[in-house]
């Protein structure tokens, strides 16, 4: 690991994060791949259509500069548990679509 970047600090119900904010920490870092990770303050681990749609656009603004997204993460505040996009295949499954 290279880095620790924090993009968005959201309100109770929404982060504003756009591909953009998320790209430029890793540009600058010359990464060649990143690890996404967001909580719900609910602790409800299931990903939103926002998250799906937002991992999905910075997989193709990422893939345009060269940088694969590995994982992306919905994290639980209170213990150890997590959903894994990769794990669910999500990941894969959306650069398939892309091609």
């Amino acid at each position: 690991m290279i880095r620790l970047n924090i993009v968005s600090v959201g309100m109770l119900s929404s982060a504003p994060v756009s591909p953009r904010e998320v790209l430029k920490p890793a540009i600058l870092a010359n990464s060649a791949a990143m690890i996404l990770a967001h909580n719900h303050p609910s602790n409800d681990l299931e990903p939103s259509p926002d998250d799906i749609n937002i991992t999905r656009k910075i997989i193709r603004a990422a893939g345009i500069v060269g940088i694969q997204v590995h994982e992306h993460l919905i994290i639980n505040m209170d213990d150890d548990r997590y959903y894994s996009f990769a794990e669910q295949g999500i990941i894969s499954q959306m650069y398939s679509e892309i091609g």
